[in-house]
């Protein structure tokens, strides 16, 4: 339930200006805290760690905030006002702590800076590097613009960079990449352009917020051998197909949005075998074909949207039997039928909308002219049996799963025609 409603939260705000921070900062508002690997993204009020104001600043940490001050050409809120003095353990926004053990400092060091809501203008600076024991940077919705530094991957202890609602360009911040101990990565409503690197779902990242901006291209094939347990890709303008490079060792995916893009082709039938995943979230897309048979093994999934894609065929039986579901919505797609369990959804208080199909016998259904001569049929996608079967997750032992359901594994392609 915990997962389901923090989807909410996300889609209320998916195609707003304003999006939630990691931690409550300067505007008090809500955050968000990863609790660590292989967990799910939960919503909390965290606070960041207190400040140390009697600990003097290191003496590369004046000249880096200084320098990072005279970058700022706007700060109607006055955060900046105490932003003077060497003793920048008093900065507001600014936070400090004991070294960490394995550093020569003997004094407090600025473990982490909180700017969330300041509206402040601005850009990044180079010297923000030299602000070594650097652990989190929080910039939510400000009006930050340009390139990230290069010089950030010099930070060894930062571990969370939230640049969220800012305006930022130009081509994916690789430097972000060579942060050595980054595990979460906000760049949502930017103005971020061209392709995903592939190194992107090498990093050891346990979240990837990377919606709204302009992403574009083919999501790498290598998706789904991300650690990160949360992936949101939405509205981007990513084409070509969903990536169906799926391990057999199970993901600790537990979100994945990719609504609002260009996807075209199938859902590849590997799907069935991210064990963890609890939202799945592909409308908005022009996927075709039929729905795999794979998605009945997904136990833990709580909400699956494949709303306003180009989708055909009978919807499986046994997504409908899921235990976990709490909304499926199938609506302006192509759907032929479903099963009677489906029509049983509303006895569990499961979301089920399936309008805008051709479904015989059922309202607010397309007009029939509309559900002849279906997009994607002449394309459809072609299971071409592997050698070895897979069953799901419980019947391998490995947890999740719908207990004696079992599928082959095959890739997605489009028939000749």
């Amino acid at each position: 339930m915990r997962t389901a409603w923090w989807y909410l939260i996300l889609s209320l705000f998916q195609f707003s200006s304003l999006t939630t921070s990691a931690f409550v900062g300067i505007g008090g508002g809500v955050g968000v805290w990863i609790n660590g690997r292989g967990t799910s993204i939960t919503t909390a009020t965290a606070q960041a760690p207190p400040s140390d104001p009697s600990g003097a600043a290191s003496s590369s940490e004046y000249p880096a905030l200084q320098a990072w001050k005279s970058a700022m050409t706007e700060d109607p809120n006055g955060i900046l006002a105490s932003w003077v003095g060497p003793n920048v353990c008093s900065y507001k926004g600014v936070f400090c702590s004991e070294p960490p053990e394995d550093s020569s400092s003997s004094s407090s060091v600025v473990s982490g800076i909180d700017l969330n809501r300041a509206n402040l203008k601005g850009s990044l600076v180079k010297e923000l590097s030299l602000l070594i024991h650097l652990s989190f940077l929080h910039l939510n919705s400000n009006r930050f613009s340009g390139a990230v530094p290069d010089s950030l991957r010099e930070l060894q202890y930062l571990t969370e960079l939230d640049l969220s609602s800012n305006q930022f360009s130009g081509p994916f911040p690789t430097s972000t990449l060579l942060i050595p101990n980054l595990v979460y990565l906000d760049l949502r409503f930017n103005s971020f352009s061209g392709e995903l690197p592939d190194e992107l779902f090498e990093r050891d990242l346990d979240a990837i917020f990377l919606n709204n901006n302009q992403f574009e291209g083919q999501i790498p094939m290598n998706l789904w051998a991300s650690s990160a347990s949360v992936i949101t890709l939405a509205s981007n303008k990513f084409s070509g197909s969903i990536p169906a490079n799926f391990g057999y060792t199970g993901s600790g995916i537990r979100e994945v949005l990719f609504l609002n893009n260009k996807l075209t082709g199938c859902i590849p039938q590997g799907v069935g075998l991210l064990n963890d995943i609890e939202v799945l979230d592909l409308s908005f897309n022009s996927l075709t074909g039929r729905v795999p048979s794979s998605l009945s093994c997904l136990s833990d999934i709580e909400v699956l949207n494949v709303a306003h894609n180009q989708l055909s065929g009978e919807l499986p039986d046994l997504v409908c039997d899921l235990k976990s579901l709490l909304n499926l919505s199938l609506s302006f797609n192509f759907f032929s039928g479903f099963s009677q369990d489906c029509d049983k959804l509303s006895f569990r208080n499961v979301g089920f909308d399936f309008s805008g199909n051709c479904v015989a016998g059922r309202d607010m259904q397309r007009p029939p002219p509309e559900c002849t001569g279906l997009p994607g049929v002449d394309l459809s996608c072609l299971r071409i049996p592997s050698t070895q079967a897979v069953a799901c997750a419980a019947a391998m032992g490995q947890g999740g799963g719908v207990a004696g359901v079992s599928f082959t594994l095959s890739t997605s392609l489009p028939s000749l025609p």
